[in-house]
């Protein structure tokens, strides 16, 4: 049984509430993914989960226009 984690990322690219849903919508598709918070005002993502690795959630991120880290 996997662990559930907490990850924090650092976004960049994010200037509204709609890149705010983008980055959200595209954390939510990695597997796993039990929540997500993101902080347009923090430049921030926080994502729990089960079986997850941080470069899973850094691409999807990437994938959608955004800048991860």
């Amino acid at each position: 049984m996997a662990t559930v984690e907490t990850f924090e990322l650092k976004i960049e690219g994010m200037s509204c509430g709609g890149c705010a849903a983008s980055v959200d919508k595209a954390l939510r598709t990695v597997r796993g993914v039990a929540d997500v918070k993101v902080d347009l005002a923090g430049k921030r993502a926080e994502v729990r989960g089960e079986g997850v690795s941080r470069a899973s959630l850094v691409a999807v991120v990437t994938d959608a226009g955004y800048d991860a880290s």
